[in-house]
């Protein structure tokens, strides 16, 4: 059997939400000694070397590449856009910045069933529903997500009824040992705390 071909990957951690329920910038908020966003990298950089930050720039510089979403204020289907119109990249891990959990073997088995489907996008499936801010997208999701948002539609998997999506469901991911658990988000002070234990 002749093994896949390696399409080019790059990697996106999704940091310009509002943090309003948190009270804070949770890109910045302490989770076991270090800052949210310097995990998210941490774990990205891994498995692919190519990471940049979709966010504001005066706030994330420091940490390398920011990229400004195009259509500002509209959540993190345009954050999704502006880094895909950024990317060369082939195959694009998308990562919100407040998902503690998630492991660098999560991320390693999400690019690796984009590289075995010409689908557009590969996401995983919960109880909770569509994981679209751990999830991999072609460049050729970005005219969907401008369409969606020009139309005022911002909820990021209702895209996903116009494309080629594969389904990673809730028992593929348990049989190659990931949990729900990993798809933890961190919106609240409740949810820090519960995150902390």
């Amino acid at each position: 059997m002749n093994p896949q071909p390696q399409h080019s990957r790059a990697s996106y951690i999704l940091a310009g939400g509002k943090s309003s329920r948190m009270g804070a910038d949770k890109a910045f908020l302490d989770f076991g000694g270090r800052a949210l966003l310097e995990r998210a990298i941490a774990v990205v950089r891994d498995v692919c070397p190519e990471v940049s930050i979709v966010g504001d720039s005066a706030k994330f510089g420091e940490y390398g590449t920011v990229i400004a979403d195009l259509y500002p204020g509209c959540g993190p289907l345009a954050g999704i856009h502006a880094a895909l119109m950024h990317s060369s990249a082939e195959l694009n891990l998308m990562l919100a910045v407040d998902m503690p959990f998630v492991t660098r073997a999560l991320l390693t088995f999400l690019f690796a069933r984009a590289n075995e489907t010409d689908a557009i996008v590969v996401v995983p499936r919960t109880a909770r529903g569509f994981q679209p801010l751990c999830a991999v997208y072609r460049r050729a999701f970005a005219p969907a997500a401008e369409e969606a948002i020009r139309a005022g539609k911002y909820k990021v998997d209702a895209v996903f009824a116009g494309v080629a999506v594969r389904v990673v469901e809730e028992e593929e991911l348990a049989r190659a040992g990931f949990s729900e658990r990993m798809f933890f988000n961190v919106n609240t002070p409740g949810d820090l705390r519960t995150a902390k234990k």
